[in-house]
């Protein structure tokens, strides 16, 4: 029976499924419990082992459910008669027992909620960044980007190439960061605003969030939407390095987590420095005269047999919609 019991725990660690564990640890007779008996409760209510039966049941799975939505162990007191005169003490809760018996036990509730869940969008300086912070404070890491590599990246758990698989991993419990910084930020974003994610962040400066959030309106996506979005990403520190902006951002999704409000997030965020090193062959985008690396560039039209560069997707379909009105000047 215990062998069952400890591999159902097992197997809910696995799944990374929430549950709290409730041990007796005392009991005074008469009572049905015994010291060391056990239950294991759900997230849904179900409840399986034994702490005593009905008079204590309904207490135990209430005080679970508290346990497994402020992540605190507790201790419960149920007896007949609660100790007015008892010092109040932390984490230890008192019931009254209803049952006829009369008798009184105390059981220790312990919640296992599965760990945090970063998944970082881009293989930047920033992003490499917040994967090792994010490891060092005990989140399960994921980077999504298709040059990211276990070199590049040695603390994430897994690494997805595409998007979809990405978005596929988030949950509840996930803290998305957007920091591709101009490589695809608009198709990241997009890809992840509406899931079920506790916190959407995106690195980018002024003009360049500006660009970011003018195609999502373009793209037909709610303001409420982009309201989750917290840009620029991280508490306001002045940091400009990328192990700086990276250790403000994991302060702010450590504030979420914990429960802290955080600041309010602007659907059009205000300018910060950018980051990153533009190499030698640049030109500039001529739809919104952003400077754009020509080498590794990801978005590229033609027209008239000549080659023009973007920063982002939203400009580049500007410019396929009216490529007579923007080809003034070219890169090539």
């Amino acid at each position: 029976m215990w062998d069952t019991f400890f591999e159902q725990v097992v197997r809910l660690r696995a799944n990374a499924e929430p549950f709290a564990f409730a041990t007796v640890v005392a009991c005074k007779r008469p009572n049905a419990a015994y010291p060391g008996a056990r239950a294991i409760i759900k997230a849904d209510g179900t409840f399986s082992g034994w702490v005593g039966g009905s008079c204590a049941q309904p207490t135990v799975i209430r005080e679970a459910l508290k346990a497994l939505e402020d992540g605190k162990a507790r201790l419960l007191r149920i007896s007949p008669d609660l100790p007015h005169d008892a010092v109040s003490q932390e984490g230890v809760y008192d019931f009254v027992m209803t049952c006829a018996s009369q008798g009184a036990v105390e059981i220790f509730v312990e919640p296992f909620l599965p760990r945090p869940e970063l998944l970082i969008i881009g293989e930047t300086p920033v992003a490499q960044a917040l994967a090792r912070f994010g490891a060092l404070l005990d989140f399960t890491v994921w980077v999504s980007d298709p040059a990211a590599t276990k070199a590049l990246f040695p603390d994430a758990a897994m690494i997805y190439d595409q998007l979809e698989a990405a978005r596929d991993r988030v949950s509840p419990r996930s803290s998305v960061v957007v920091a591709t910084q101009g490589a695809y930020d608009e198709e990241a974003l997009e890809a992840f605003i509406d899931t079920r994610a506790c916190y959407i962040g995106l690195v980018a400066s002024g003009k360049r969030a500006v660009s970011i959030f003018q195609y999502l309106r373009h793209k037909g996506v709610q303001p409420e939407l982009q309201q989750r979005v917290t840009c620029p990403a991280g508490l306001q520190l002045g940091a400009v390095t990328p192990p700086e902006i990276a250790f403000s951002i994991m302060g702010e999704i450590l504030q979420l987590t914990h429960g802290r409000a955080g600041k309010a997030a602007p659907a059009i965020p205000a300018v910060t420095p950018a980051v990153g090193v533009a190499s030698d062959t640049e030109v500039v985008d001529p739809v919104c005269g952003m400077t754009v690396r020509i080498s590794g560039a990801r978005y590229i039209s033609e027209y008239a047999g000549k080659p023009f560069a973007f920063c982002c997707t939203g400009c580049k379909e500007r410019f396929d919609r009216e490529p007579e009105r923007y080809s003034v000047s070219s890169p090539g």
